[in-house]
């Protein structure tokens, strides 16, 4: 009778053999266990990881971090070993070096908005009648502080002329771009390039005056309605104001906007100077000054990712903070927006506007934007 071998079925960290005499043996594989039990453990994903080193460069608490992690599937062990470890990484500890200067050029724009908070004039904007081009230089372009005048387009003739049906009647044929469908995407300004369609102007002015307030189609900057050559003639109904533009520099400085009530320019920035000049219907502006840019959680180039017009306290907290001037710019009336400054607009009525960068002053400026994901 030949010879039988013992049967070894190996399954770690288990080994189970069957003897000649037909016993069953149990073996653990203790040199393996350990490797076994670290492989059985979720390990934290990078997403995670990157909210950990976020949240220990803002200083949150050891302990409320791991928690969470706990909470999301990883154990305790783990997730005290990652939030420990994390501040002793090399690339962790020069990415806190610039968190650090940052913090401090944070709270010097904090104290310099509660030294302005001083002023009697803090949270309002000025309405001046007339300024002269020295003046306004002085006291507000060069001062970054806004303005609204209130007699600057006393000789437009685009504040009698400028109906939706006269602007059908006179362009209704020219083709024209909008920005269309926004309703269905909450980055729509962002995402400009994906909202672009081209009607005819007539068709246009119909959606605008028929359609009822919406936010879901406008006439904007980006459209460059100004540019085209049937909408040159639109230059003969307004002035452009010598004493602080240069009406030999419009080509892609000057812009049209029209829309329906209910238009909406979400919360940004500008990147130049600008004068926004109300020809038809009323606009409700709301203005916050560079120093707060902390609070308002610039994601992306120039844009809020707080909505301005129902923000998320629960997930913008620092929000809460923010010193908004609210002003109405009414028909025949300019104010000038200076770079940085923070504005969120909405159209009251149907509305006509013109907008401006070419002044005479210098109105270049170099950014450094920022691209988070939150």
């Amino acid at each position: 009778m030949p010879d039988t071998q013992p049967l070894s079925i190996t399954l770690p960290p288990l080994r189970i053999t069957l003897t000649e005499q037909q016993q069953v043996n149990l073996e653990w594989l203790t040199q393996n266990l350990p490797n076994l039990l670290t492989q059985s453990k979720k390990e934290v994903p990078d997403n995670l990881k990157q909210w950990v080193a976020a949240n220990k460069l803002l200083n949150k608490p050891d302990a409320e971090l791991i928690q969470i992690l706990v909470s999301t599937g990883i154990d305790a062990e783990t997730a005290t070993a990652e939030v420990r470890e994390i501040s002793s990484h090399p690339y962790f500890q020069a990415g806190s070096q610039y968190v650090q200067l940052l913090q401090k050029l944070e709270s010097q724009l904090t104290i310099n908005n509660q030294l302005a908070a001083l002023s009697a004039k803090f949270g309002t904007i000025e309405r001046k009648s007339s300024l002269s081009r020295e003046y306004f230089l002085e006291n507000y372009y060069a001062k970054n502080t806004p303005v609204i005048i209130t007699n600057i387009m006393h000789n437009w003739k685009a504040l009698q002329l400028w109906t939706p049906e006269y602007l059908q009647q006179k362009y209704g044929d020219a083709e024209v771009q909008i920005q269309a469908n926004r309703n269905s995407d909450p980055d729509y300004e962002i995402k400009i390039e994906n909202h672009k369609r081209t009607v005819l102007f007539r068709e246009y002015v119909d959606m605008v005056v028929n359609g009822g307030p919406s936010n879901d189609c406008y006439m904007v900057a980006n459209n460059q309605t100004l540019e085209r050559e049937e909408f040159k003639p639109l230059f003969n109904d307004i002035e452009i104001f010598p004493e602080y533009l240069n009406p030999n520099d419009t080509k892609g400085r000057v812009f049209f906007w029209f829309g329906p009530k209910g238009t909406i320019t979400p919360l940004h920035h500008d990147p130049v100077n600008l004068i926004l000049t109300q020809v038809s219907g009323r606009k409700l502006i709301k203005l916050i000054s560079p120093q707060q840019t902390p609070l308002l959680y610039n994601h992306v180039g120039v844009f809020s990712k707080v909505d301005g017009e129902n923000p998320d306290y629960a997930k913008y907290p620092l929000y809460r903070d923010a010193k908004i001037i609210e002003v109405i710019l009414e028909p025949g009336e300019a104010i000038f927006i200076p770079v940085g400054w923070w504005h969120h607009v909405k159209s009251l009525e149907v509305s006509i506007s013109v907008s401006f960068t070419n002044f005479v002053f210098p109105n270049y400026y170099e950014w450094k934007y920022p691209h988070i994901n939150w």
